[in-house]
C-alpha cells in the first residue's frame, strides 16, 4: 500500500516520503507506526540530535519517536491523510484524509490538525533568526 521513495519537496540530503503504491480510500488506515515513549524531562537528550525533530507529543508527560515510516510522513497545510494517537496500542495510526492515488505522496499536517496553519515550530526558528 506505501512505500518510502524520494520526495520532490526537498533537496536535502535525506529527501524521502511516504507514497501510495495503490489508491486509497478516504478513512483507509495506512499504517500503524509503533512508538518509542520516554518522559518528557529526558528529552533534552534528544533535543542535542537529529532525533528532535522528528519526536512527537504523546500524551500530558511524554514524548515519542515513531517507528516504522512514521517518521517519514513529509507537511503539508493540504494534507492528504491524518494521524490519530492509538496509547492503547502504543502507535500513530495514518489514515488517508481525502482519497490518495497510486504514485502520490503521503503528507500529514504537522501541526496535528488538518486545518491549522500555523507556521511550524522550524519555520518559527527561521523567523526569528
Amino acid at each position: 500500500m506505501i512505500e518510502v521513495k524520494s520526495s520532490k519537496i526537498s533537496d536535502g540530503e535525506f529527501n524521502r516520503g511516504v507514497f501510495a503504491t495503490r489508491d486509497i480510500k478516504k478513512g483507509e488506515l495506512i499504517h500503524e507506526a509503533p512508538v518509542i515513549a520516554y518522559p518528557n524531562a529526558e528529552h533534552e537528550h534528544i533535543e542535542k540530535t537529529l532525533l528532535a525533530d522528528y519526536a512527537f507529543e504523546y500524551g500530558i508527560n511524554h514524548t515519542c519517536i515513531l517507528l516504522g515510516y512514521g517518521m517519514l510522513f513529509n507537511h503539508s497545510y493540504q494534507p492528504n491523510a491524518t494521524y490519530e494517537i492509538n496509547f492503547p496500542n502504543h502507535s500513530f495510526d495514518f489514515f488517508a484524509y481525502k482519497d490518495i492515488k497510486a504514485g502520490e505522496e503521503i503528507f500529514i499536517n504537522y501541526n496535528g490538525d488538518e486545518e491549522d496553519q500555523e507556521l511550524l515550530w522550524f519555520d518559527k526558528e527561521k523567523q526569528d533568526t
